[in-house]
This record gives structure tokens, C-alpha cells and sequence, in this order.
């Protein structure tokens, strides 16, 4: 029996496993032909150069298609790129693992990462509204926590990606019946932004992506991002609508083109005048030591999507962060290979 359960479960797993990786390589397939629809073919010399290098470097050919539409996007081949599939598949596991689900827990990576000014007011959990040192509240005390100080709480479901599961509230619109329906994430403060973003847009609030990494003597450096964008009115940025712009990692300035997500590109903020080029993320030093500094709290965490937003003060505020599969696709396809010189091409010989 024991035996057969196991044969069962091998099965699952490669099934599972079959349908991650064709998953990538339909969804990279059709980013390549926008891609080659706007800067031409692929050329034969770096798609055989792609092939060869996901085969003997990586391990398996499966691993090719995003080193297709890297390469396309760079009109060259370039050793060291991470493509997203093996990231997932082989990173993410043995580099972040269990302990990289944390960061999508508030109340859980709020304690880890210790003193900082986090947007958290509070929580609900396991069918209790806690505040931030999670004293229980009822409704009375919960409402006094949210509106006293605060005329706008955000409240983000645990495990909300790609800006869904997002909702806000006023004192008048808050019921905690909805929030119960809702289930399981935490209360947070309305963020209003640094002044430089809101000439992008003033209806949501802009994020900006940090990709940080700590190497295997634990020195942590950030090694790729980008500028997101809302959209039109959106109240905050969500993936299949966004704008983004990459950032040069060592001096904060945008790149002159922004990209939606089918990969066109634009000079201009839709419907605007306003252009990327030129413009550089106020404080960005500032930035870039905060997520160093809090990265070093959790090192066992190897690779960390960081998402933040200046305010109206100028302070760095930490809207979430992502140590699960944290999407490297994008960095990898303007700025890679981000991650050279780690040596992840060789873990796969470790699994």
C-alpha cells in the first residue's frame, strides 16, 4: 500500500510539474512573438546559443523559452540568465523555501524585521482582530484603532498578488462583517506619496520594485527594479494594467521607455506629455540602505522582492514584500543577468 501511495504521489508531482513548466513556456512563447513583432526575428545563432545553455548549464531543456525572449528583447545571447521557470522551480526552493512564505505574513515578518515605520495598524486572524502587539480587540476598540488617527485603512487579504484582494475603507463604509467574509490579512494606513510620484498618477499610489539578494558569505546587495504605474483611476497598481518603468539599481533613474504588460512600449504617460527620460526616484540612497538594512534581519530569506513608496515626509514606507516566487522575468529581460556570480546556474546539481 505504502508503495503505492508513493507511486501515486510521484505521479501528482510530475504532473504538477509538467503543468508549471508548460504554463511558462505558452506564456513566454507569446511574449516572444510581441517581442519579435517590434524588433524583428530572433536570431538562429543566439536561439541555438538559448537551447544549449538551458540543456548543459541548466540541466533541461525546458528552461529555454524565457532565454528566447530575453535574448530577443537584448538582440544577443548572455550567460548567467536566470529564466523565470528555473527560478521557481529550482531558486526559490532551496534558496528562500518554507521560510520565504513569511514575508506574505504581516503580522509574522513585522516582528522579524523589528524596529521600522510600518504601515500596519492591525490584523485579522484566525477569526480574531488583533492590533499590531496583538492585544484582541472587539468591535468597538477595533474601530477606535482604525479611524482615530487615520480617515482612509486599507485592508489587504493574506496572499493578495498582483494587486488583487485589496480593499479601502472609510469610517463610514467599514462593516466587519465584510472583513470576516474576506478572511485572513491585515489593516494598514493609507500611504499619501512623495509629491514626485504623483505627476504619474495621483489616484493610486506608485510603487517601486527593489529585487535584493544575499549571497552565500551573507552580504546583501540589491541587484535589479523597477517603477510601477497605476493606471487611469485605479486606487493602486495592478499587474495586468500597470505601467513599468525600469531603474538604473545604482543611481534611482528611470529608463526612458515604459513597458505594459504585453511588453509595448511608450515614451509618454498615456494620454500626457509626461515623459520617463531624465527623471530620477527621489532619494534613493535612502531607499536602497533601508531594504539592506532590514534584508540583513532576514537573511535566511535569499532573494526578496521589496515593494515601497516614498511619502508626503519622505520617509521609505515597506507596502509588502515577497520572498515566494517574486518574478525575475522582467529584470532579466532589460537589465540581465542580475544574478551572475552567485552560482545559481548550478543548483540544480544539488536537488
Amino acid at each position: 500500500m505504502k508503495a503505492i501511495k508513493n507511486k501515486v504521489k510521484d505521479v501528482l508531482v510530475k504532473g504538477k510539474n509538467y503543468v508549471y513548466h508548460l504554463e511558462h513556456k505558452n506564456s513566454a512563447t507569446k511574449f516572444l512573438k510581441r517581442i519579435e513583432a517590434e524588433k524583428g526575428k530572433l536570431d538562429p545563432k543566439n536561439e541555438r546559443s538559448c537551447r544549449e545553455y538551458a540543456k548543459d548549464i541548466l540541466g533541461d531543456i525546458k528552461y529555454a523559452p524565457w532565454l528566447l525572449v530575453y535574448s530577443a528583447f537584448s538582440k544577443d545571447f548572455k550567460e548567467g540568465w536566470i529564466p523565470d521557470n528555473y527560478y521557481g522551480e529550482v531558486v526559490v526552493p532551496q534558496l528562500n523555501g518554507e521560510y520565504g512564505r513569511i514575508c506574505n505574513r504581516n503580522a509574522a515578518i513585522n516582528k522579524l524585521l523589528g524596529e521600522f515605520d510600518s504601515l500596519d495598524v492591525g490584523y485579522y486572524l484566525n477569526r480574531l482582530f488583533l492590533s499590531t502587539s496583538f492585544e484582541v480587540l472587539n468591535e468597538e476598540k477595533l474601530r477606535k484603532l482604525l479611524f482615530t488617527d487615520n480617515k482612509t485603512i486599507v485592508y489587504k487579504v493574506e496572499d493578495s498578488r498582483q494587486g488583487k484582494g485589496i480593499y479601502f475603507f472609510d469610517e463610514k463604509s467599514f462593516d466587519i462583517e465584510i472583513i470576516k467574509k474576506l478572511g485572513t490579512g491585515v489593516f494598514q494606513r493609507y500611504i499619501e506619496q512623495h509629491p514626485f510620484f504623483s505627476q504619474f498618477n495621483d489616484s493610486s499610489v506608485a510603487t517601486i520594485r527593489i529585487t535584493s539578494v544575499c549571497d552565500d558569505n551573507g552580504h546583501i546587495e540589491a541587484k535589479a527594479g523597477y517603477f510601477r504605474i497605476g493606471r487611469d483611476n485605479d486606487t493602486h497598481v495592478i499587474s495586468d494594467r500597470q505601467l513599468r518603468t525600469p531603474i538604473n539599481i545604482k543611481t534611482g533613474q528611470l529608463y526612458d521607455m515604459a513597458y505594459y504588460p504585453d511588453s509595448k512600449t511608450t515614451k509618454y504617460l498615456p494620454n500626457s506629455n509626461v515623459t520617463f527620460a531624465g527623471k530620477t526616484l527621489p532619494s534613493f540612497d535612502y531607499c536602497l540602505s533601508e531594504i539592506t538594512k532590514l534584508h540583513s534581519r532576514i537573511p535566511f530569506v535569499r532573494c526578496v522582492g521589496w515593494d515601497l513608496i516614498l511619502d508626503k515626509n519622505n520617509q521609505v514606507k515597506i507596502i509588502e514584500l515577497n520572498g515566494g516566487h517574486n518574478g525575475i522575468k522582467f529584470n532579466e529581460m532589460i537589465h540581465g543577468p542580475c544574478f551572475k556570480g552567485l552560482n545559481w546556474e548550478k543548483l540544480h546539481l544539488l536537488k
